[in-house]
């Protein structure tokens, strides 16, 4: 949430390229990050002052990607493929209704998933493998996510 308002000027739009969904592949980990990325989007939407059918669906396209991400976790390399699949699909059926932005579906799925690949595909997976090669840095990650 914190990541998407300090990167709020490329965070939104028909060209939107979200640092903040890197984390995506978090839930490879632990199921833990799945609703911490479901509410950290849904807040980043609600400050960031997104329409309410973005801050709707655009937080449930965050969660079936967690989900999805959490539910295939035993093919590392495909992580990072629902949540771009989920924010490719949907978010540009809101920017166009919720927004009223002209641009053709087909256009803002590509400029929306340029935006989804660069930053899950390439940031997260580099993160997700990171993580999973320094278990110091994924002990201290996911002992935050852990109910104590």
């Amino acid at each position: 949430m914190v990541i998407t308002i300090l990167f709020q000027a490329i965070s939104f739009g028909p060209i939107q390229f979200r640092i903040s969904e890197l984390l995506c592949v978090l839930p490879y980990f632990t199921p833990a990050a799945i609703p911490g990325l479901f509410i950290g989007c849904l807040v980043g939407n609600i400050l960031g002052g997104a329409a309410i059918y973005d801050i709707i669906f655009g937080s449930l396209a965050t969660l079936l990607g967690a989900i999805g991400s959490y539910a295939i976790r035993r093919w590392k390399p495909l992580v990072a493929v629902p949540p771009i699949l989920a924010n490719t699909l949907i978010i540009p059926l809101v920017l166009r209704y919720a927004y009223g932005m002209p641009d053709a579906i087909w256009y803002l799925m590509v400029t929306v998933g340029i935006g989804e690949v660069l930053a899950i595909g390439v940031l997260g997976t580099g993160l997700m493998y990171i993580l999973d090669k320094n278990k110091y840095v994924l002990q201290f990650f996911t002992g935050l996510m852990s109910p104590r």
